[in-house]
């Protein structure tokens, strides 16, 4: 998806159970010093994001500053003041509780597409560890639902599907017949169509999967379509760590379980298998039957 890689941080507007990662953030560390957060800086050229902090926290003050005015020592991912945090833009925020104090927060940088997809891991286990449903979403009867899970409004879960927590599915999506749906976050209006698998996966919203899918420890974009039988792989043959190539560099992924990153609007067509590790641009067209090996 577009963004998170080395040299820029759109992470920081990617959205964390229907929250910008940003405003995510803000929240914990406001729980964290009892909403004693006044203002928050954010650099000139992060423009996005500081229009996400205005917008979703109209109560705490939203400064510009120069790039050069950061202090943060790039090796330590937090650097506390007696009045202030300084904080890395790219990195999510994590807390145990809204009584935690500040002693308990912990910072995970986000460098890599797959710093992301481990950071939302540990965020469902901190965040999901009971279960609600809305009201306003339809439960079949035959569907299982095992384990802490948030279920939010106008979502359907058909007949025989399976959603195994901590998982988080965001108002306006389907979990299709015989799907089973397990440690994912799942964005608004997602599509998981009949007998699918989702694992340890992300996805932006708006997602179609439609029929015989097998979608594992990927991050998928926005508006992404999928044709049916198509899949992610996650796992080499010898088992080794995974690779994802970066500016024409195969780095070192750390983990030997990791899929796909595929972009906003990009469709997938029937049949398509994309191998570990790979990455499909924003807005990309793949043709029926590819194996996806680059």
């Amino acid at each position: 998806m577009e963004g998170i890689g080395p040299d820029g941080c759109p992470a920081s507007s990617l959205k964390i159970m229907n929250k910008p990662l940003i405003v995510h953030n803000i929240d914990v560390l406001n729980r964290a010093l009892q909403g004693k957060i006044t203002e928050v800086a954010i650099p000139y050229k992060f423009r996005k994001t500081l229009d996400l902090v205005g917008a979703h926290c109209p109560d705490i003050g939203v400064e510009e500053i120069d790039e050069d005015e950061i202090l943060i020592d790039k090796s330590n991912a937090i650097n506390r003041g007696t009045s202030s945090f300084q904080l890395p833009i790219n990195s999510i925020v994590r807390g145990t509780s809204s009584n935690s104090d500040s002693g308990s927060i912990s910072v995970e940088l986000i460098t890599y597409p797959w710093d992301f997809l481990a950071a939302t891991q540990n965020l469902l286990t901190d965040v999901v560890t009971s279960t609600w449903i809305s009201p306003n979403a339809r439960i079949s009867k035959t569907c299982i639902i095992e384990g802490p899970c948030i279920i939010e409004d106008d979502v359907i879960l058909d007949d025989f599907c399976k959603v195994k927590g901590p998982v988080y599915i965001s108002k306006g999506s389907l979990v299709g017949m015989c799907s089973l749906v397990r440690k994912s976050i799942l964005g608004e209006n997602t599509r998981v169509g009949f007998n699918c698998e989702v694992a340890r996966s992300y996805f932006s919203g708006q997602a179609k999967i439609p029929h015989q899918n097998v979608i594992l420890d990927s991050v998928i974009g926005k508006n992404v379509w999928f044709g049916g039988y198509s899949a992610t792989a996650n796992v080499l043959l010898t088992r080794a760590n995974v690779k994802y190539q970066i500016d024409g560099q195969l780095a070192d992924t750390g983990t030997d379980h990791f899929g796909a990153v595929v972009g906003n609007n990009s469709s997938i067509g029937a049949y398509v298998l994309i191998l570990p590790g790979r990455q499909i641009p924003p807005n990309s067209s793949i043709q029926a039957g590819t194996i996806v090996r680059k």
